[in-house]
């Protein structure tokens, strides 16, 4: 049996029998100690008394003598049968919670091998995915616009030389002007949400050319570059715009909010329910001044930029920007600091 004092947790408790160790049968001690007992006591009573005392009225006397301790020693042989048998069943009880909780702690750590094995290459690969989309943007940046061609400049009436022949008066250009930047063409409504939806993957060849085009536009490229930033903040605290599945406002709304409206109607904008992200993210503007300060910044440009958008803006085009990243990192943002209230 397993010593009072053994600490071991998996250490067989000192009220169970070693079942390596063999037990005498119950029965033939209970037969052997009954037939000694009943042979001592008819020896004593013949010794002592004579065999006249088995025919005297103190019979029931004798019977009592030699048959109660039987009984007591019969009771003792059942009592501790059944010891034996709750012995048994803690054993294999014990046998039982051993086997389980062993296959318990090599499943638990299995899980949380796999666990941290997903989750080391999932941030892996969002790292890289972050480091190739910043040194695309930076190549981006770096590219100057190519000249507009004769064609499209014989187009455009700021773009026309004066007539030889003609004399002027006007002073001369001194430079102060971007006639290029002027000549670009207006970027699509659908390019914009895309730029603004940022590429998907390196292989994302239309998401790499919308967001080109947006970086051409100065105030696109304004907005485009606070977005950036401020995914990259909010990625710093785990929290990823694809893991939202926030609420979709109506087209409706969001035009009662580029006209101006706010109130408790303007909270629908604010669909993120996402309590993590929502506490992270209201702890990071309460006590991050350089997060507060690039919160507001992106928030007042996507305003802004939201209510030129909608003025010529179509619903789907309204729905498709409301369903990008930065769109999303607005309502969160926008949410957190009150900007729908």
């Amino acid at each position: 049996m397993a010593e009072l004092s053994d600490p071991s947790p998996h250490a067989t408790p000192a009220f169970l029998a070693d079942p390596s160790e063999p037990r005498p049968s119950v029965v033939f001690l209970a037969a052997l100690f009954s037939a000694i007992w009943g042979i001592l006591s008819l020896g004593l009573i013949v010794y002592a008394v004579g065999a006249e005392a088995l025919r005297s009225p103190q019979i029931f006397t004798v019977i009592l003598f030699i048959v109660v301790p039987i009984l007591l020693i019969w009771v003792g042989a059942a009592l501790l049968r059944l010891l034996h048998h709750i012995q048994d069943e803690a054993i294999r009880s014990q046998a039982a919670f051993d086997a389980l909780r062993a296959s318990y702690s090599k499943h638990a750590k299995q899980t949380a091998a796999a666990t941290q094995n997903t989750i080391g290459k999932q941030l892996e690969e969002i790292a890289e995915a972050q480091q190739k989309l910043e040194h695309a943007m930076a190549e981006l940046k770096a590219q100057k616009p190519a000249p507009p061609s004769p064609a499209v400049l014989s187009l455009l009436p700021s773009a026309r030389a004066p007539e030889p022949d003609k004399p002027t008066d006007h002073q001369g250009d001194l430079g102060l002007t971007s006639p290029v930047r002027d000549q670009i063409a207006p970027l699509e409504k659908i390019d914009y949400a895309r730029a603004l939806n940022f590429p998907e993957n390196t292989e994302d060849a239309e998401g790499f050319a919308a967001l080109h085009r947006a970086l051409k536009d100065r105030k696109s490229a304004q907005l485009v570059q606070a977005a950036q930033d401020m995914l990259t903040l909010l990625s710093q605290d785990g929290i990823y715009m694809d893991d939202l599945r926030p609420d979709r406002a109506r087209p409706e709304i969001w035009r009662r909010f580029a006209a101006g409206e706010r109130g408790r109607t303007m909270a629908a904008l604010g669909g993120v329910r996402d309590r993590a992200a929502l506490a992270s993210a209201t702890v990071r503007l309460k006590q991050d001044p350089i997060f507060r300060d690039s919160a507001h910044h992106f928030l007042r440009l996507f305003d802004k930029m939201f209510v030129e958008f909608e003025e010529t803006a179509s619903d789907s085009e309204i729905s498709a920007l409301s369903d990008t990243r930065t769109a999303r990192a607005f309502m969160l943002l926008g949410r957190v600091a009150g900007t729908f209230d």
